[in-house]
């Protein structure tokens, strides 16, 4: 065929691209609004990716596995979507990551049939649940995260359901916040499905499918190419996340040939009472962000890319948990683990190149109470720290690495908006890993709460800081401490407080380990 596949291919990557600016630009939340928590994707009917915006890596591997789960649930249940329908779910072992990410899917109609779907998911703030935040570090369950949506219909008709509303504003805690953002989801579905159509009225729809399957089977060459020039063969890491002083193991074995890779999680702890449990979507999505890693072409990530990529993952482990074991911290620290522990093990076959471990956490906040008036609130935030050193410079400072991509919510912002005062915001000095090119140093972020507020950490790296790589020595463990007038109390890496006005707490995020050991001078 014609050259025109690229082109229509690029649009196509552009039309996701432009549906994540319309979510930032009218989402209410500082998390979309300000972090751009969210991601956006167009499929095909059958749920094959066709292009994806670069967003979060957590969330588009995710939609490999969410998609296709939710179709077939449609299937199943004989859910036909009309013009302007769309459907929502947060369920993660059906959309595939937690429940604070919302999944809304709008069917793209031409001539009068439906040829795709658009898709975006969201990382809303709070959705119910014990604690403000809705990832709650004591959850021994699902139903202890929030509220589980089943697949529903969002918009019937063109009109948002009011049935679906109220029961969702009645079960979160900032109301108005949650209705914007939903709206700014409907609103981004919109805009990509009329996009799409625009293409097809240019290129005809018989030149946009055979388009997005050259793009597909385009990035399928060049997978397998790439990954043919990696040494074939079998490789195996492990490494470790933290539960209440506990170090449970996550195990990987990789086996490369052929133009494909297989990555099998046996030996992975069994699932806990905690959540930390990461439900498939999430080890899929985490895995294939470290294989993308360690390729060197400019591969687009569709199903092409996918495709090439296989995982198996033991039913009833921390990284494929039986329903209803709680997944909120699966979804931003397991995820964090498995892809260092996935590139740990394709330093084998791809040597100097993987880097030495980053921070390997995102440092999660959760914060929420009433204002003085009585209204509720609820915030949100991650903290970057440092990436590992490389094999041709030292990793960066003060950077969101791995399964994260978010920005920085702005101080002036969250205190614009939020009872908090922050009292330290920068550079981690000295917590970076030694070696012939050091990791990079972490952040210091401080807070002081004006009312009342529960504040709730999930984070890692406490216990053992990231890991160096050939020689290279560790970057320093993460730590958090609760400063009350003159005692300062250190905290764990998962925990819940209350905190009255006047009160502080300090998170001092990991540094990257360092690559190679740095020669002796005489």
């Amino acid at each position: 065929m014609s050259e025109a596949w690229e082109l229509i291919g690029k649009a196509t990557e552009f039309v996701a691209e432009e549906m994540g600016v319309a979510l930032k630009r009218s989402a209410i939340s500082p998390n979309i609004r300000e972090r751009m928590d969210h991601s956006c994707a167009i499929v095909t009917l059958d749920g094959s990716i066709v292009a994806q915006a670069e967003h979060i890596p957590v969330h588009l591997g995710s939609f490999k596995v969410g998609v296709r789960n939710l179709l077939e649930w449609m299937a199943r249940e004989s859910v036909v979507l009309r013009p302007d329908e769309m459907m929502v779910v947060n369920d993660p072992y059906i959309s595939g990551t937690h429940l604070n990410d919302i999944m809304v899917l709008a069917p793209v109609i031409a001539g009068g049939r439906t040829i795709a779907h658009v898709v975006n998911k969201a990382h809303h703030v709070d959705v119910g649940g014990p604690v403000p935040g809705s990832l709650n570090p004591g959850a021994r369950s699902l139903y202890a995260e929030g509220l589980v949506i089943p697949p529903t219909k969002l918009v019937r008709r063109s009109e948002l359901d009011q049935d679906f509303l109220s029961l969702l504003l009645a079960n979160v805690r900032d109301p108005s916040t949650a209705y914007g953002d939903l709206r700014a989801q409907i609103a981004a579905n919109r805009r990509g499905a009329e996009r799409i159509q625009r293409l097809v009225d240019h290129f005809g729809w018989t030149a946009v499918e055979d388009g997005w399957r050259e793009s597909i089977q385009h990035a399928r060459r060049l997978t397998a190419h790439d990954l043919r020039n990696l040494q074939e063969g079998d490789l195996r890491a492990r490494d470790v996340i933290e539960l209440e002083g506990r170090l449970l193991p996550v195990h990987v074995a990789l086996t490369i040939g052929r133009g494909r890779i297989v990555a099998d999680f046996v030996g992975t702890h069994p699932q806990v009472e905690a959540p930390l449990n990461a439900v498939f979507g999430v080890t899929y999505s985490a895995t294939a962000f470290a294989v993308r890693c360690v390729l060197s072409s400019p591969i687009a990530t569709n199903d092409g890319f996918y495709d090439c990529i296989e995982v198996r993952a033991p039913a009833g482990s921390l990284v494929n948990p039986i329903r209803p074991a709680p997944v909120a911290a699966g979804n931003v620290e397991t995820t964090q683990r498995i892809a260092d522990v996935v590139l740990r093990a394709l330093g084998g076959a791809a040597g100097w190149s993987i880097p030495a471990n980053s921070a390997g956490t995102m440092m999660n906040v959760m914060m929420g109470g009433y204002r003085r008036d009585g209204s509720p609130w609820a915030y949100y935030e991650t903290i970057g720290g440092g990436s590992g050193g490389r094999w041709d410079g030292d990793g960066v400072s003060a950077v969101q690495t791995h399964m994260t991509n978010t920005m920085n919510t702005p101080v002036e912002v969250a205190e614009r908006e939020y009872p908090l005062v922050f009292t330290r915001y920068g550079i981690r000095a000295g917590s970076r890993g030694r070696g012939l090119f050091r990791g990079g140093d972490g952040i210091v972020r401080g807070f002081r709460v004006t009312e009342r507020t529960t504040v709730s950490v999930i984070s890692d790296r406490f216990l053992e800081g990231p890991a160096g790589v050939h020689g290279g020595e560790p970057g320093a463990p993460g730590r958090a401490t609760l400063i009350r007038g003159s005692r300062r109390t250190p905290m764990p890496s998962k925990f819940s407080v209350q905190l009255l006005s006047g009160e502080e707490f300090v998170l001092e995020t990991p540094g990257g380990g360092g690559f190679r050991r740095q020669p002796r001078h005489r």
